[in-house]
């Protein structure tokens, strides 16, 4: 295959999965639908749109939003890093959090360290307005900390208050935000000393058939309560005691992997009817083996029975049927990567605690993040949400000390241990790469200079660190790492606020050009899928399981699986996947994004290995794929007994023609484009000789085109194209030689 036929078909099959391709619908799900830390989530319905977002403490808040329930894409952070009331410590920040469309524009209701605030904008993305503190009432004792909004029909509004294990109110809201109105007293509920409900807390109301519900959690580490009135008042003898909120008779409760599930959002009913929540807990089965991730987001249907209690179902660990909704395009809610090629930080990035001046930039240099320290260090972070991933970055950095610091981290909540990766100095002043955690480290001399790639490779509790000079070629720093110590719950509380990954500078700026949360092109482990119908994790054989019970017409899903952009150093050539079978009938079909409207891009025969403990590996070829995909694996097979177990899949590539030359902004060694970003004109620069120049939009068409008489090896070209990223071809003898073009006009 050409290069050129194969750039084409890549953009073809990139905007099929962007604009088509992403999941529209889905039958069933697996919990977490929101994996990672989202502690007290709520939960809003507007039109077809649903937005959550819920506690984040020391990371920056984020509004997420769904068209199905199911899959979330981050769309905002209403509160900034630069307030100055944030505070810097793991426990500040916001607690709690509610979106709510009310007079015409969205409010956000947090808390923070026993004050209520809200932020306003006129859309979801915002921008948001400054904090403004809702004023506490003379007669109420302090608004606390993980409230929520509840709109009657009529259009009066009230925030559900809870401050310590006594305190539940509600108060009517003005227009304004500020309590104005009914103050409704409802410390029966939970009345000293004996708190009968522990700590009645995280309260939230929703209206079904006339009736109001008032739903809370007992503490934050498991059980919800529910209780329905005929009338919003602060009688006690108005209220009904319905008991528990979940299906706790459930007989697979004692096999579910979450339990003790609580904090939930108020329900919501679709149009068909069906009613629906959203609320968090630990993955709490296996002696707490991964509680250190923190409270993940779960979705459950709710159920009303003759009597009209509502009756949540258990997460139990089965695939569950779906809202029928269409998910519009959006993937499923892992961290993805970033090219940084936009003019606005992603909102899955948060910053850790305050800081009065945001600490990174896009336009320092186009398509690089420059992060720089806040005081001495700086961590951008996203939420650390699964047990297998291989996050990458490249950098460029030119560290002078011990003290400099710039890679990749994982780190827990509370912010007392790290894992890190990350280019550094000896004692000598000597270029080196370290790989750290605790009191374990390992370091190698960097002869790749100051651009280097870097690569922490996640299976289970063991991370394994790379490098690399070419992003192709990587070399194992050290020995693999067991960092089981900063998953599971330990006695100082790291799962309360979740273990985070991301990006971290220290002593001195660097750039960053990528950041990849699972490589296309690096084993992806088959036994933690995202989302699966049929197929079962096998029990772990020295820490490592495989996916077992596969038979035709089960299926797994992999999310947030990264090929690359159009200058990433590897071109895709095939799919090898490591399975065992006594069978010679399996397929596993290749699909991108969707079983219902993705692509198949090749079919995976797997024969008999000879015995079921025996691994083989089976390989396919691909066509050129680029971009950003959900990976859907689909098996098929003759009868119906099981068909193979699946250890491992990868895809596999070369190394492109060109390789990116530090010394210049982005193209390839042999071509340099200045300046760039552009604005009128560029000098295009060649080794070889060259006798054309294309320039593509980020869809793969051709805006501009010139053709020489004369092969020629520079040139002045005029830039007549709007602001934007673009992709500029030189054609040589040898072949198309690629570069990133980013075009600024002067206003």
């Amino acid at each position: 295959m050409t290069l050129q036929k194969a750039f084409l078909l890549s953009i073809l099959i990139t905007v099929s999965g962007y604009l088509s391709g992403q999941n529209t619908t889905i039958t069933t799900f697996m919990n977490p639908v929101i994996p990672g830390d989202h502690p007290d989530p709520t939960l809003t319905r507007i039109g077809k749109n649903f937005y959550t977002t819920g506690s984040s403490f020391s990371p920056t808040p984020v509004i997420y939003h769904s068209t199905d329930l199911v899959h979330w894409r981050a769309i905002a952070q209403p509160v900034s890093a630069a307030w100055s009331s944030y505070g810097k410590n793991p426990g500040d920040g916001c607690w709690g959090g509610h979106l709510v469309y009310y007079g015409n524009k969205y409010w956000d209701f947090f808390g923070h360290w026993g004050t209520m605030f809200f932020v306003t904008a006129d859309k979801p993305e915002g921008p948001w307005s400054a904090p403004k503190a809702v004023v506490c009432p003379a007669s109420v004792p302090g608004l606390g900390m993980d409230n929520s909004i509840f709109i009657d029909d009529d259009g009066s509004w009230y925030m559900l208050v809870k401050n310590g294990q006594e305190n539940n109110w509600i108060l009517q809201l003005g227009a304004d935000g500020q309590p104005k109105g009914q103050i409704l007293d409802l410390r029966w509920i939970n009345p000293a000393p004996a708190y009968p409900l522990g700590w009645a807390e995280g309260p939230v109301m929703w209206k079904h058939k006339g009736y109001y519900y008032y739903s809370f959690a007992i503490n934050a580490g498991g059980g919800q309560k529910v209780f329905r009135s005929k009338q919003l008042v602060a009688d006690k003898t108005s209220w009904e005691n319905l008991g528990d909120f979940f299906n706790e008779a459930d007989p697979k409760k004692s096999q579910a992997l979450f339990q003790g599930s609580n904090h939930c959002s108020p329900v919501i009913m679709l149009d068909d009817s069906t009613s629906w929540v959203i609320y968090h807990s630990y993955l709490t089965a296996g002696n707490g083996e991964w509680q250190g991730i923190g409270r993940q987001g779960l979705l459950s249907r709710v159920r009303y029975n003759a009597a009209g209690k509502p009756v949540a179902d258990y997460p139990i660990n089965e695939p569950l049927t779906a809202p029928k909704l269409s998910s519009g395009g959006i993937p499923w809610m892992v961290p993805h990567s970033d090219f940084f090629d936009s003019g606005k930080l992603n909102p899955e990035w948060s910053l850790l605690g305050y800081s009065p001046t945001i600490p990174y930039s896009l336009t320092a240099r186009p398509g690089w993040l420059r992060l720089s320290p806040k005081n001495t260090q700086n961590t951008l972070i996203k939420t650390d949400a699964e047990h297998s991933y291989s996050l990458i970055t490249k950098l460029d950095f030119n560290p002078k000390a011990t003290s400099d610091e710039a890679g990749i981290r994982i780190i827990t909540g509370i912010q007392t241990l790290s894992a890190n990766l990350y280019s550094s100095a000896n004692s000598s002043g000597e270029k080196v790469i370290r790989f750290t955690f605790g009191t374990t480290a390992y370091e190698v001399l960097n002869t790749s200079g100051t651009v280097i790639w870097l690569k922490l490779v996640r299976i289970n509790h063991a991370l394994a660190a790379y490098s690399s000079a070419n992003g192709f070629d990587w070399v194992k720093i050290g020995q693999s790492i067991d960092v089981k110590s900063m998953d599971i719950q330990q006695a100082n509380s790291n799962a309360w606020t979740g273990n985070r990954q991301g990006l971290y500078v220290k002593g001195s700026a660097a750039d960053f050009d990528l950041y990849i949360y699972r490589e296309a092109f690096t084993f992806i482990w088959a036994e933690c899928p995202a989302n699966q119908f049929g197929t079962v994790r096998s029990a772990p054989v020295s820490g490592v399981s495989f996916l077992d019970q596969i038979h035709t017409g089960d299926w797994a899903m992999y999310a947030g699986v990264e090929f690359g952009d159009l200058n990433y150093p590897v071109h895709l050539t095939s799919f090898e996947a490591t399975a065992s079978s006594v069978f010679s009938s399996g397929v596993i079909e290749i699909w991108l994004d969707s079983l219902q409207t993705g692509k198949k891009i090749a079919e995976c025969p797997i024969t008999s290995s000879g015995s079921l403990s025996t691994w083989k590996t089976y390989p396919v070829d691909v066509p050129e794929i680029t971009g950003n995909h959900d990976l859907y694996l689909k098996f098929r097979g003759d009868g119906t007994a099981k068909l193979f177990q699946l250890k491992s899949f990868r895809f596999i590539g070369g190394l492109k023609q060109t390789t990116s030359n530090p010394n210049i902004e982005n193209p390839s060694e042999k071509l340099n484009v200045f300046p760039n970003p552009a604005v009128d004109q560029v000098t295009i620069s060649c080794k070889e000789a060259f006798t054309q120049i294309r320039i593509r939009n980020i869809n793969g068409s051709i805006v501009e085109e010139n053709k020489f008489g004369n092969a020629v090896k520079s040139v002045r070209y005029p830039i007549q194209l709007a602001s934007g990223n673009y992709l500029l071809e030189v054609v040589t003898k040898s072949g198309i030689l690629p570069a990133k073009l980013n075009v600024q006009k002067s206003n």
